[in-house]
């Protein structure tokens, strides 16, 4: 399937994604560490200490790939620690590494979670993939109980034109060159900025937030911007967004 066709659907993207992270599961970590320019275990850490995890909490971390956030979840002591992804070549890497941390395949479109069964929700790089946000927000508000946490860590989608077209054209150059270097395929990581570019960006994403009922939902700005860090609460009401940190 090619790039372009990756947004045709929901389906088709959904068969893309699991394809291309499967492709990439060897050197996901390297890729991730390049594009964030050393900071991505920095944010991660940053997004626990958001979640305020308690000895008494159910975590779920979702798109969790090779199980960074999941592992920094246990440490920061949550009594049970769940993670799902798509890809079952990236719980092969995830799972040896964190015996404690009970880890299984699973789609953000439908988790195999019961409502009201998770403390925290935390997500690294994961709404910006999902086929459909607006059903993968649902979802994480049914798992969720009232007073539950979601924190989603991804790039922004930048409101400035001209800082936006800078940013993208960075990637798609970038992500070409690490494409034809690693895989000797230039559209494996120009996914990033064409996924980008159809993403609602952070503001977008506070906004759907409120509307699937989180409340006090914070947008943290990171790298100047280019990434962001959403905090929200579960709650059977509506309240208000706010930016910044």
């Amino acid at each position: 399937m090619s790039l372009d066709s990756a947004f045709v659907s929901p389906e088709n993207k959904r068969r893309y994604v699991a394809r291309l992270f499967s492709t990439i599961a060897p050197r996901y970590d390297l890729i991730t560490r390049v594009l964030s320019y050393g900071q991505d275990g920095r944010w991660k850490r940053r997004l626990i200490r958001e979640a305020r995890i308690s000895p008494r909490d159910v975590v779920v971390d979702l798109a969790c790939g090779t199980g960074d956030i999941a592992r920094l979840a246990t440490a920061a002591g949550a009594r049970v620690v769940l993670g799902i992804d798509l890809t079952l070549d990236m719980l092969v890497l995830a799972a040896p590494r964190a015996a404690s941390i009970r880890f299984f395949a699973g789609d953000m479109a439908a988790l195999p979670l019961r409502a009201g069964s998770a403390d925290v929700v935390t997500t690294g790089y994961g709404l910006r993939n999902v086929p459909d946000l607006d059903v993968a927000l649902a979802e994480i508000a049914r798992v969720l109980r009232p007073g539950g946490r979601m924190l989603s860590l991804d790039f922004n989608r930048p409101e400035s034109r001209v800082v936006r077209a800078c940013f993208l054209a960075y990637l798609t150059a970038v992500g070409g060159a690490l494409g034809w270097l690693l895989h000797r395929d230039p559209d494996t990581y120009r996914y990033i900025p064409a996924s980008i570019r159809r993403y609602p960006g952070a503001a977008g994403v506070a906004r759907k937030l409120v509307t699937h009922g989180f409340t006090d939902v914070r947008a943290i700005p990171l790298l100047f911007g280019l990434m962001s860090l959403h905090r929200a609460t579960r709650s059977s009401s509506i309240d208000r967004v706010t930016t910044g940190r």
